[in-house]
């Protein structure tokens, strides 16, 4: 067991002697390298040891090669271009030649403007309806024929205001006509500013609520608004016709109302007394006399009677 321990030991130590020894062997052979000549070193030695003629002529092949170069790599990059001259300055006002400065288009009306008019439009647009056209006058009619015949919920609200709002842009057609024409086609279109649009819009309604209002509502609310009465009509301004219209479209709707009431008022009395007459104290004249109405509003034909008496106050 020591005789293998031993000999192990001595392996190991020899090992490291070879390992010293290959060490110092390479680093003899890389100084020697080092110290030897290069060949382009010995190729220029050579040639240093040669005749002068034959330098002079080594060194007029690399001149020409080395022109040979340059003028290829001239030709190859691209010249640069000579600077554009400085423009001359432009005069003021962006071209207009006056100072203003443009913000879009000449004729051509702003988008945003267009959009806050539209949405302005359809926010004030069931108050234009309600008061401004004949709307008001066609569903109070209808309401109070609806009362006569003593039919709380028949025709519907839905039926009477859709019918009225029908009839209202039947009787308003020429006047829509007009205010398309006069004051949104020149807007649209870029002929026609804001103001002028809103001017040639407004005038053939104003002309038409003027045409339908008495002469006794302007009065009443020129008071009411503490002016002076105008001398002529076309010089009513809005904010006085508007309310003036709408009450005499209310005062001509209760006329016809109370015109419609009186055959339906008549048919009333005649079954309370009827009624009356036989002791029938208890039994409800309305739920006898409501058969009786409906016949007498359909063999008169009583929808046409009132819808043609109602556009005929337009004409």
């Amino acid at each position: 067991m020591t005789m293998s321990v031993a000999a192990e030991r001595r392996w190991t130590s020899g090992r490291v002697r070879a390992a010293l020894a290959l060490a110092w062997l390479a680093t003899v052979a890389t100084a020697v390298v080092l110290c030897l000549p290069s060949p382009a070193q010995s190729q220029s030695q050579s040639q240093s040891g040669s005749s002068p003629a034959s330098a002079t002529s080594i060194d007029g092949v690399r001149a020409v090669s080395l022109a040979g170069r340059v003028a290829l790599v001239a030709n190859t990059v691209p010249k640069p271009s000579a600077p554009a001259s400085p423009s001359a300055p432009s005069a003021p006002g962006l071209g207009t030649g006056d100072g203003s400065v443009t913000v879009s288009l000449p004729g051509d009306p702003s988008r945003v403007v267009q959009i806050i008019v539209l949405v302005t439009v359809m926010g004030i647009a069931p108050s234009i309806l309600l008061m401004c056209t004949a709307f008001t006058k066609i569903v109070v009619v209808l309401s109070l024929a609806r009362s006569a015949l003593g039919t709380q919920s028949v025709p519907p609200n839905q039926v009477l205001v859709g019918l009225a709002l029908f009839l209202s842009l039947f009787v308003m057609g020429p006047t829509i006509d007009a205010m398309n024409t006069k004051g949104v086609q020149p807007y649209m279109n870029g002929t026609a500013s804001l103001s002028e649009a809103y001017d040639g819009a407004s005038a053939p309604l104003r002309e038409f609520m003027l045409k339908h209002t008495r002469d006794e509502e302007i009065a009443l609310m020129t008071k009411a608004a503490g002016a002076e009465l105008p001398t002529d009509r076309a010089q009513v301004e809005m904010r006085t016709l508007i309310p003036a219209f709408v009450v005499s479209e209310l005062r001509s709707a209760f006329i016809i109302g109370f015109v419609v009431f009186v055959p339906f008022l008549v048919v009333d009395i005649v079954v309370s007394a009827i009624l009356m007459s036989m002791g029938m104290v208890m039994l409800p004249p309305s739920l006898i006399s409501l058969p009786f109405k409906l016949l007498l509003f359909v063999l008169v034909d009583g929808w046409t009677l009132i819808i043609t008496t109602v556009l005929g106050t337009y004409r």
